[in-house]
């Protein structure tokens, strides 16, 4: 049922964009939500340089509104280089967060970490940040005294970070031996896997009073209009 969710939600997303006229964005491709840094900004820089030569040009400056513009073009470069990088959110920070933040400030820390985590977690992160992408969407309306709003907090702002972070402190030669029939690689996939499958559970708790209203207007409308068409001569 969750992946069904899951489909629903992203299906309404992209069409939701579409109507906006913005670029659709697969949600499967957002891991990173602009967190990589120089080659987004080299692209802005880019496309505002080229968007103000095509301007000077369309306006027919002349020699000194060329300069001007080289003037400008750099001070973008500059500005768009060398501005300091959003940091990274502390799991203090997540844990204090507003609920509608919550879900992306747990993704950007979550993908900071990614280097300290073996390659086989690297399939369930991902699935994690699907998941965290959904929420975020989801959670837009939630009252943050709720009871499904407490449990996200304590999943996501809690639990999560604490577990990722007892992992860290394990040394590495030791991640990859055994200890009670699991080594430590291995708990922190099958630990990401069950913190996964509950945030699904949450989706899908969140999702069902609107997948119940779709389908009592969908039957509405197949009542009143289907029922009262005219009969085909």
């Amino acid at each position: 049922m969750s992946s069904d969710v899951d489909d629903a939600i992203a299906v309404a997303r992209i069409a939701q964009e579409r109507r906006r006229g913005g670029d659709v964005i697969p949600l499967q491709r957002r891991s990173r939500r602009g967190r990589g840094g120089r080659k987004a900004r080299t692209v802005a820089v880019v496309a505002g340089s080229g968007l103000i030569l095509a301007v000077a040009m369309l306006m027919g400056l002349g020699a000194f509104g060329m300069v001007a513009v080289a003037a400008l073009i750099l001070a973008l470069t500059m500005l768009v280089l060398f501005a300091p990088a959003t940091p990274v959110p502390t799991p203090e920070r997540i844990a204090k967060s507003e609920l509608k933040a919550l879900p992306a400030q747990a993704a950007r820390w979550l993908d900071a970490r990614r280097p300290e985590l073996p390659a086989p977690a690297l399939g369930v992160l991902n699935q994690l940040d699907t998941r965290l992408d959904t929420l975020g969407v989801q959670i837009a309306a939630l009252d943050d005294d709720s009871p499904l709003a407490g449990e996200l907090r304590r999943l996501v702002g809690e639990q999560l970070p604490a577990f990722v972070d007892d992992y860290a402190r394990v040394p590495p030669p030791m991640r990859t031996k055994a200890r009670n029939g699991m080594t430590p690689d291995q708990q922190l996939v099958e630990g990401l896997g069950v913190i996964e499958r509950e945030l699904g559970e949450i989706s899908a708790r969140l999702a069902q009073g609107d997948l119940d209203a779709l389908e009592t207007k969908r039957r509405y409308l197949g009542i009143k209009y289907e029922d009262e068409a005219p009969p085909v001569a």
